[in-house]
């Protein structure tokens, strides 16, 4: 959750504790309940809001998409991984591997259309 581990989930709650007091501090997080989704139905409405101003041909418009990695990932690099996270069968079925492919296999080489093995957390 945002990054946050255990050992910092417990420095809050100590600070929590230090700043609020054991009395107030059940008041503390249901305002801040309260603040948040306050905000978070305000966001929501805003983009509704947003989406039916724009009209009909920005339907799937997604503000997030103005994000410029968010936008260069869609745009650019969308293909790339849809082909990167393709299994290597389906790969192998939509392009026809070559007639000395099964020596290539053996000495490791890639055949004619198949990707290379990829791996997520690599990078």
């Amino acid at each position: 959750m945002f990054g946050l581990g255990w050992p910092e989930i417990v420095a809050l709650v100590v600070i929590a504790l230090l700043v609020f007091g054991p009395e107030k501090l059940p008041q503390a997080a249901a305002q801040a309940g309260k603040t948040l989704r306050n905000l978070r139905n305000m966001a929501n409405n805003a983009k509704t809001d947003l989406q039916a101003g724009l009209g009909p041909e920005f339907a799937d418009f997604d503000p997030a998409d103005l994000n410029p990695k968010n936008f260069v990932r869609k745009h650019l690099t969308g293909e790339l991984e849809d082909d990167w996270n393709r299994p290597a069968d389906t790969v192998a079925a939509a392009a026809p591997m070559a007639a000395d492919s099964y020596a290539a296999e053996a000495a490791g080489e890639l055949g004619y259309g198949e990707l290379p093995p990829y791996d997520s957390e690599a990078t």
